[in-house]
């Protein structure tokens, strides 16, 4: 029936723009000739992708126009709004009434001077849609079609008539058919992971390749500097993905070609180094070594 109304508004509704849209998403989840239907508000920020401001103006002028009917007698689940679209409910029973007598006859659109008809409210419970003064307890009231805003969550959702995706947009963080890259038991981009967890995602291999590095170290240059990053960063404590990423890139810019002296300390080791000497000792001894420069007494003679 959702599909009846859906027609009647893009036929003979006169609403434009996001007021439009609202009326299409609240048509979408009639359920029968009544043409009434329950939807929160942030259901139809969700569904028309507009501000909670545009909707509430949509909303005042589709009640306005008279193509809209908010029901306050009448609830949905979770205490949400019921809406009523009378011309709509008037057009479909002026048609119906017609084609009984003429299945080739056509029908006029309904104006406000077509009888609306009354609404059995009897008929909309099993659409989770009752009278006010019913009690949130009763536990016939469960929301047969789930709810986009409502609290609860344990009633499982079944699946919404109306048009969604059905594997998720690319940017649905809820998306399965993603490969968990870079993320552990968690499909937000901000999740945190161990530095040994991390991959080389492609964007960080191209930037390697373009920059230059990976012609520098080579590929086996380029896993040993991952090698050595992974164990200086096993201790450090988990970071996003977005952050392990700059700092790998930053540790590959200061590798050195292999077969080079090594002019800097890596992260991570002591105050001493080999031979006795200390950290400066040794990038003194490196530098001097890189210009072919004695390192002994007679350099300081010199």
């Amino acid at each position: 029936m959702s599909s009846d109304a859906r027609e009647w508004v893009w036929e003979h509704s006169s609403s434009r723009g996001t007021a439009r849209l609202v009326l299409l998403s609240i048509a979408d989840r009639v359920p029968d000739e009544q043409c009434a239907a329950w939807a929160s508000l942030s259901s139809l920020i969700e569904r028309t992708n507009a501000s909670r401001t545009a909707v509430r103006d949509a909303l005042d002028k589709l009640i306005t126009s008279g193509e809209l009917e908010q029901r306050d007698d009448l609830q949905g689940p979770q205490r949400t709004t019921v809406y009523r679209l009378p011309l709509t409910a008037a057009f479909l029973i002026k048609a119906k009434a017609a084609e009984e007598e003429d299945p080739a006859a056509e029908v006029s659109p309904a104006t406000e001077a077509d009888p609306v008809p009354e609404l059995r409210v009897e008929e909309l419970r099993p659409y989770g849609i009752w009278p006010q003064d019913g009690t949130a307890s009763d536990p016939s009231r469960r929301n047969p079609a789930g709810t986009l805003s409502g609290p609860s969550r344990r009633n499982p959702t079944p699946r919404r008539a109306g048009f969604r995706p059905l594997k998720g947009s690319e940017s649905d963080p809820q998306n399965r058919s993603e490969p968990k890259v870079n993320r552990k038991g968690s499909s937000s981009s901000a999740a945190v992971t161990p530095a040994g967890d991390w991959q080389v995602d492609p964007a960080t291999h191209a930037w390697a390749r373009q920059q230059g590095h990976l012609a520098r170290l080579g590929e086996d240059g380029l896993r040993s500097s991952d090698a050595k990053w992974r164990a200086h960063r096993a201790a450090w404590k988990p970071r996003s993905a977005g952050a392990w990423a700059a700092d790998w890139r930053s540790w590959v810019a200061r590798e050195r070609t292999p077969g080079s002296p090594n002019l800097y300390a890596l992260p991570g080791s002591g105050p001493a180094l080999a031979g006795g000497m200390t950290r400066a000792e040794a990038h003194t001894a490196a530098l001097l070594a890189a210009l072919d420069e004695p390192t002994g007494n007679g350099a300081a003679a010199q």
